[in-house]
């Protein structure tokens, strides 16, 4: 269990410091000292070895632990592995699903064969359009002697647990995504007598089952672009005389505008090049919002 605990720490002190403890110990930058477990440099490579296997698929890491394994029971590990792979691979599970990691480890002292976790691979973005990455979201393993413990009968268990908190707020981030790229698109009223055209954008958007919603308050342009980020809009339809001049709408991605407004250095140039609008001919309105939405929509 000791060792175990030293791989623990591989994703924080790395392969030299996880090489430190298995033999007298370590200092970390603190000046703490941790004892450690004292082990020979020839028992100490296998393990540095097994750390350091492609893991990248089922059948590479079957391929490196085989040369490394000695032991009886090392081997008859490896053959569950083996097994399982088998299992695995005749039930549809290829490596983007299922895959063998040398440096799980779970922190039960009564596990009696594999452990295993897993982790949500659906990508998930907060509010602000950031991806978010929730880890292992349940986890166990193999633990033949525990019911032993209890009731004196010899009983092969396996067993895991479920991070309900975690997928609750990975379902909630989830919900707060999809429902943000759902919210309507806003078209903004920039010349009130021109109130029809307006009306039949909006229109033309959701004949093409786009939400959309016209904007019918006081307010001027930057009151309407504020209330649609508000309301977490990704999209605003914006035409004043100028464009219905030149036959075009002006299309402004929020989410990027928002996003790129956090790091202005030049704030006339920001106000010249405007990288978050484009403009496109007013007969490809719904393409030009289809095309910015779907940099938002899950994969």
């Amino acid at each position: 269990i000791d060792v175990m605990r030293c791989i623990d720490k591989l994703d924080r002190i790395g392969f030299d410091g996880v090489n430190e403890l298995l033999q007298k110990g370590r200092k970390d930058p603190t000046g703490d000292f941790t004892p450690g477990c004292y082990l020979t440099p020839e028992q100490i490579a296998p393990i540095l070895a097994f750390l350091k296997l492609d893991c990248s698929s089922r059948r590479k890491f079957l391929a490196g632990v085989e040369p490394i394994v000695e032991s009886a029971e090392g081997k008859a590990g490896v053959a569950e592995l083996v097994e399982m792979d088998s299992v695995l691979t005749a039930a549809g599970y290829g490596d983007n699903q299922v895959i063998f990691d040398s440096q799980i480890v779970r922190g039960l002292a009564y596990y009696t064969g594999p452990v295993y976790e897993a982790v949500l691979t659906i990508p998930t973005i907060d509010e602000d359009g950031k991806p978010v990455q929730f880890g292992s979201i349940a986890g166990g393993g193999r633990y033949d002697s525990l019911i032993e413990r209890f009731t004196d009968q010899k009983m092969p268990a396996t067993g895991a647990s479920i991070g309900v908190d975690r997928l609750l707020t990975a379902y909630a981030a989830r919900q707060t995504a999809e429902n943000a790229i759902l919210a309507p698109v806003l078209v903004t009223v920039m010349d009130k007598p021109r109130l029809a055209d307006y009306l039949a954008m909006a229109k033309e958007l959701r004949q093409a089952g786009i939400a959309a919603e016209l904007y019918l308050g006081q307010k001027g342009f930057r009151g309407q672009i504020k209330y649609a980020d508000q309301k977490k809009m990704p999209v605003a339809v914006i035409a004043g005389e100028d464009e219905f001049n030149k036959g075009e709408v002006t299309l402004k991605d929020l989410r990027l505008g928002a996003q790129l407004a956090a790091g202005i250095s030049d704030r006339d140039k920001w106000r010249k090049d405007q990288p978050a609008q484009i403009q496109v001919p007013r007969s490809k309105l719904v393409d030009g919002v289809k095309e910015i939405l779907a940099r938002y929509s899950p994969k």
